[in-house]
């Protein structure tokens, strides 16, 4: 397999593969932070994080992608009325966080999709390798 940043088909899916994989990761998290809610009124619960990717230029001048940063989504707090809640406001409010286990569960199957893409990229790659040598034995 190629090693990041090398370039060439190889080197552009190997870091695909590898963006695929921490944008999964941050999928991962949001939804297991679906129902998290601040400790305590007044307290924020949890921010939903999105992936944000970048170009990568590759040695050989192929372009990639990578994840630049993770950053937090902006959209409001779902508000949920369970007045006996530690985190509930003096309304019986509970902050929940910006978090659609919908849009996370779409995400985490685009993300898985192109991670499979990539990967058959790599095993077709090695397919035409492996048959080109076989070829030339002859």
């Amino acid at each position: 397999m190629a090693k990041v940043g090398e370039g060439g088909v190889a080197g552009v899916a190997a870091q695909a593969l590898k963006t695929q994989q921490a944008r999964m990761r941050i999928i991962a998290e949001n939804l297991a932070n679906a129902n998290s809610t601040g400790p305590k009124a007044g307290t924020d619960p949890y921010r939903r994080q999105v992936p944000v990717f970048k170009p990568l230029k590759m040695d050989d001048g192929s372009v990639s992608v990578r994840m630049a940063r993770v950053a937090a989504d902006p959209s409001a707090f779902k508000q949920e009325y369970e007045p006996g809640h530690p985190a509930a406001n003096a309304a019986g409010y509970v902050q929940m966080p910006n978090v659609d286990p919908l849009i996370e569960a779409l995400d985490m199957k685009q993300a898985q999709r192109a991670y499979e893409a990539n990967l058959n990229v790599l095993e077709n790659q090695d397919a035409m390798e492996k048959r080109t040598l076989d070829l030339l034995k002859r």
